[in-house]
């Protein structure tokens, strides 16, 4: 097993009597893409904001390179390295494509909140901006408002902000939601890149990405791991299909049943 960049051990989370997230045992290990997938309500995405700190634990401890990060606060976890995105795309609608990245940019300088400086003192990062732009496709855009890229590039440009932070993991939430065939297959192959030197660990509905890109996929149903294995060890686990299909359902209808579902 390799080493790994992210563990939870006995991961819970309560909501006033509901549980979202039953002792969950992740292990993301170093240098892969990592799927975490399910059904409707199945705990992802609240996953995913225990292990970047916006929720706190019920109880169970989340580790990072070994570091024990239960108590950490968001904004330390992403100085660690460990960075998220968001379901809705999250851009400075009114800057533009190329300020966008330099807001993100600018805490080298240490000047991330000092919007009212000269654009010259922060004009030394455009280089890195550009390079970054470059780098997830939308350099030709850089001087359009953000508000005016379609939604796929909306995608690429976060994604450019978020390697802005120089993360050494990235968590992805639902990267391709919203998005038509084309901005998939951009989109697919951006994280392929970007996670060439990264650890990913993604949400997401799509199987068809899923399929493509995961070297290892958790399968969630009612906040319990239920499987974990490659895209074809999974996709013929009879209670992965069960959850998804209901009981009895065949195996071949399981992936498209879950193309269909959201949530």
């Amino acid at each position: 097993m390799s080493e790994a960049v992210v563990e939870t051990k006995g991961l819970t989370k309560d909501f006033r009597g509901f549980r979202a997230v039953n002792n969950v045992d992740l292990t993301v290990a170093r240098g892969t893409i990592h799927a975490l997938i399910g059904p409707n309500g199945a705990g992802k995405t609240t996953c995913f904001n225990l292990i970047t700190k916006v929720l706190p634990p019920t109880s169970g401890r989340i580790f990072y390179e070994g570091h024990d990060i239960t108590a950490a606060r968001p904004h330390q976890v992403a100085r660690m390295g460990l960075v998220r995105s968001f379901q809705i795309s999250a851009v400075f609608p009114h800057l533009t494509v190329l300020e966008n990245v330099r807001v993100a940019l600018q805490r080298k300088l240490g000047t991330s909140y000092h919007f009212w400086r000269a654009e010259s003192s922060v004009a030394v990062l455009d280089g890195e901006a550009m390079d970054l732009l470059e780098q997830v496709g939308v350099a030709q855009y850089a001087r359009l408002t953000a508000g005016e890229l379609p939604y796929g590039r909306k995608r690429a440009l976060e994604i450019a902000t978020t390697l802005a932070l120089e993360p050494k993991m990235l968590l992805l939430d639902e990267p391709m939601a919203g998005m038509g065939r084309e901005d998939i297959a951009r989109i697919s192959a951006l994280i392929r890149r970007v996670a060439k030197n990264r650890t990913v660990l993604m949400v997401e509905h799509n199987l068809s990405v899923v399929a493509d890109l995961s070297d290892r996929i958790t399968v969630l149903a009612r906040g319990e791991i239920l499987a974990e294995g490659t895209y074809a060890e999974v996709s013929s686990d009879r209670a992965v299909i069960e959850a998804y299909m209901g009981t009895g359902a065949g195996s071949a209808a399981a992936p498209a049943a879950a193309e269909a579902g959201h949530g």
